[in-house]
Formats: structure tokens, sequence, C-alpha cells
């Protein structure tokens, strides 16, 4: 059948899959019932057929190397997180940390909490929970309330993984693009899928704003709306104490029996880590052009031909190779218990792996189904050039802020905003791809940053020892001023470039 043939029926596993995130708030249910509808329709409406088509189908992802590459790098991720965390490296940073001479001042200690988030962006939890705990002594004795420091916390995370994209949200991003590009949709502008990549998250927006609006709150100390009231009463309701049993169960500072904590033990694979994925994109790219034969490459000849994928997929394994052999030269494992938590970290990850295991065949299906691009061609008469990313944003937003999930966000909306900016193109009208996917990235994170039921959040409050409820009043001011910069600019570039 043709693509064109499926027509408004081609909406109905992406709606699905929106609807069902909305009402349930379970990105894994929803995405598997999207992509198990597809293969329906594609089999000519058979139930059984569609439902071995869906299995098929999930198991096909595992057919491309780079989305297999995707997978394993996420699992890894978890492996190297759960080394650190057992060698010390964790708690070793967190109280090298605390020690900052000028972090017993007000405005250090919420730089701190800012540094903090800035320097630990492997998972976006993980920043969180460090931060939190690093800063909360700090924030008590000097009468900063917890709500600010569930703020700093919550801003310079899930927008910090997103900004500087070495972990779990890079990989899945470009997962989701390689997919766009199998499809053709990113066309063939110099760059490729790095390329786009990289301009979506220098686009992105709302990350930029919510950190650069946290910086400003760090150092000046700035209160807005129900912020002034914590502040005023900061120090007078806190409950004092270390963590209770269920905060302590996500405590990321599980040191391993007796081992002394030490920094080092987290700084240096992560520099290990930060060192091999540039490498790799130069190498990669190199490589590429040279298979490519392409006469007097650039710059973005070398970016277009290299591999992200690959680059962070080596990145990690060096990163974890390095770690074992480093912690074994201490005498702090033997080669078993590092292989028990190389498992133990995978697990941990799985969750996350099965997202984009979904995402990956929910973005297959819909390009089966031609499902972007009949929207694109549908929407195209009555939709201007000016409004795609703010509408991509927007639409990013109110998912993202329903199902407190950026993940699961990018997952269902970049196999549908690509297509719609790649449709524009077609004619004598330019649409930015990289802004259209800035514009998704920018939603995710800012919903998610704003919903009560995210994950960032409820840590956020957690390692703060803030009221939850209370965190997400006070901090709804901040993300809606960042959110309203955010939509604005990418209003202003929509129009610019029309």
């Amino acid at each position: 059948m043709d693509e064109s043939a499926y027509g408004w029926l081609s909406l109905l596993p992406p709606l699905a899959a929106i609807g069902l995130a909305l009402l349930t708030r379970r990105v894994v249910l929803s995405l598997a019932t999207g992509v198990w509808l597809g293969a329906v329709l594609l089999a000519g409406g058979n139930p059984a057929a569609g439902t071995a088509r869906a299995v098929d189908g999930a198991l096909a992802v595992f057919q491309e190397t780079w989305q297999t590459r995707v997978l394993i790098f996420v699992l890894l991720m978890g492996s190297l997180m759960v080394l650190m965390q057992r060698s010390g490296g964790v708690e070793g940073f967190v109280r090298w940390a605390a020690g900052w001479r000028w972090a017993n001042q007000k405005p250090g200690a919420r730089l701190l909490t800012w540094f903090l988030g800035l320097g630990v962006f492997i998972e976006s939890t993980i920043t969180c929970l460090v931060a939190g705990m690093v800063s909360r002594p700090l924030y008590d004795r000097l009468r900063i309330s917890r709500q600010k420091l569930a703020y700093l916390c919550d801003s310079t995370s899930a927008p910090v993984c997103m900004l500087i994209p070495i972990n779990g949200w890079g990989a899945l991003v470009l997962g989701l693009l390689g997919t766009q590009a199998a499809a053709g949709h990113l066309g063939e502008g110099a760059g490729g899928i790095m390329g786009v990549f990289l301009g979506a998250v220098m686009l992105n927006f709302y990350a930029v704003a919510s950190v650069l609006l946290a910086l400003a709150v760090a150092l000046t100390g700035w209160s807005l709306g129900p912020m002034k009231r914590a502040e005023a009463e900061a120090g007078t309701s806190i409950r004092p104490g270390p963590l209770r049993p269920d905060e302590a169960d996500q405590k990321p500072l599980a040191t391993h029996r007796d081992i002394a904590p030490r920094a080092r033990n987290m700084l240096a694979p992560l520099l290990v880590l930060l060192a091999a994925v540039p490498l790799g994109i130069g190498l990669t790219g190199h490589l590429g052009v040279r298979a490519e034969g392409t006469e007097n490459p650039g710059f973005m000849d070398y970016l277009g031909a290299s591999s992200g994928t690959t680059s962070v997929f080596w990145g990690v394994i060096l990163a974890l190779v390095f770690a074992a052999l480093y912690y074994r030269a201490q005498r702090l494992f033997r080669f078993p218990e590092i292989g028990e938590y190389i498992y133990e970290g995978a697990g941990q990850m799985l969750p996350l792996g099965i997202i984009m295991l979904l995402a990956f065949a929910m973005g297959m299906t819909c390009d089966q189904l031609g499902t972007g691009t009949w929207i694109a061609h549908s929407v195209a008469p009555h939709l201007t050039p000016a409004l795609i990313a703010p509408l991509v944003f927007s639409t990013a937003c109110l998912i993202a802020f329903s199902t407190g999930t950026s993940w699961g966000t990018m997952a269902i909306m970049i196999p549908l905003a690509v297509p719609l900016a790649a449709a524009f193109n077609e004619g004598d009208i330019t649409v930015s791809i990289s802004l259209a996917v800035s514009a998704v990235l920018g939603g995710a994170v800012f919903g998610d940053h704003c919903s009560p039921i995210s994950d960032t959040t409820i840590v956020s409050s957690m390692a703060s020892g803030c009221d939850h409820i209370e965190h997400v009043r006070t901090q709804l001011p901040y993300a809606l001023l960042a959110g309203t910069v955010a939509l604005l600019l990418y209003l202003a570039l929509g129009i610019a470039a029309a």
C-alpha cells in the first residue's frame, strides 16, 4: 500500500501514544500501544498479524547498528555510574565540594549548587541528588530556603544534561535523528545528523534561559513570587537531620565497604569520557570524509561524515575500562566484583533502554505509515513557517508536563516535528530542521521542569528536604519566565526566516 493511502489513519499511532501518555502517565505502555496500533494498520487491520509485526518491528531496531550502539550506551552509562558510586568517587566529590571556603557565604553556597549542576551532567536525577546533598547543610546553616535549593537543583539538572549531551540524553536524540535521516527527512545539507544535533543543542533556548536564570538567582538571591515568602521563613520550619529511609534508598553515595571516599574516583573516568567523545567525532569524521572521497573538505564536511553514536559508544566503553583498571590498581575491587557492579548499573538503566527501544520502533512505524509526511502536507497550506517552532515547543511542553517525562516526549515529537519542518523545504521557503528539533528538546525540558510528577522535580524536592508541592509552587514562576523567553525567541527566529 502506498504511504499516502493511509491518510489520516497514519495519525492514530502517535495520537494513541500521546493520549494514553496524558491519561495514564505511563510512557512505556503508551509507546508500546502506538507501535502495536501502527503495526495493525500496516498489517491491513489484522490484530494477530499486527501483533506479530509489532514484535518484529521492535526486533528490527537491532538491525540498525547505530540504534544498537545507542541502547548499549545507555546501559553502560548505568554501569559507569554504579562503579563511580561504589568506589567512593561520588561521595568523595561531595565532601570535596562542600569544603570550599567561599561556599560558606550565601552567594557562594548558591553558586556551589549551580556549579555542581553544571559539573555532574551524566544523568539528571544524579545531578539533583548530588547538588542537593552537598548544599543542604550549607543552606540550613546560612538560612537559605530549601525551596531555593530545590529550584537550583532542578534548573541545573535536565537543562544541563541537554546542553552538555555526553550522556543518555544526547544518545537518545542522536538515535531519533538517525531514524529521521534514514527516512530522508534531514536533507542533504552539510553537517548531517551531527550538524542538526549540535544546531539543536545551541538553539535550545529554554535550556539556556533556565541555566542563565538560575545563575542570576545564585548570584543575586533574587526571589520571585512564592519564593519571597519561602526565603523570609528560611530556617524556621526546616526538618533537620539525616535523610528519611525512603530518601536514603535513592542516595547515590553507596560506597563499597570501608573504601575511603576520593573525588578522583569520579573525576578521572569522567575526564576520559569527555576526552574520548570529541576525539571519536574527529576520528569518525576523518574516516568518513576519506571514504566519501570529498575534495578539500571543510569543518562541516568532517562533522557531517562523523558518527555521534559511535563516538559516545566507544567513549563510554573506554571510560568503563579505565574505571575498572583504575579501581583495580587501587585494590578497591576484584574483577568479579567489578563485573557484578557493571551488571547492576546496566540493570538500573534498563527502564530507560526500553523507552528508547520503543521510541525507535515508534519512529520506524510512523515512517512506514508516512505519518509525518502526511501531517506536513496536510497542514502546510494552513501553517506558516514562522509558527512551526512555537507550535512544536508548546505541544512538547504540554505532553511533557502531563506525563512528567522529557524522554518520552522527545520520542513522540521528533518523528512528527522533523518531517513537518522538512516538508516546507521542498519549495522556496526554508525551515531550519535544527530549530524544529530544538523546539522539541526545549519544550520537553520545560514541561518536565514544571511537572509535579517529573522524576527530577520529585528528586529535587527529596534531596533538598523540601515539601514537594512547595517546590513546584516556588519554581513555577522562574520556569514560566524562561519558557516565555524561549517561546518569543522561537517566534522571532521563525518570523525572521520567513
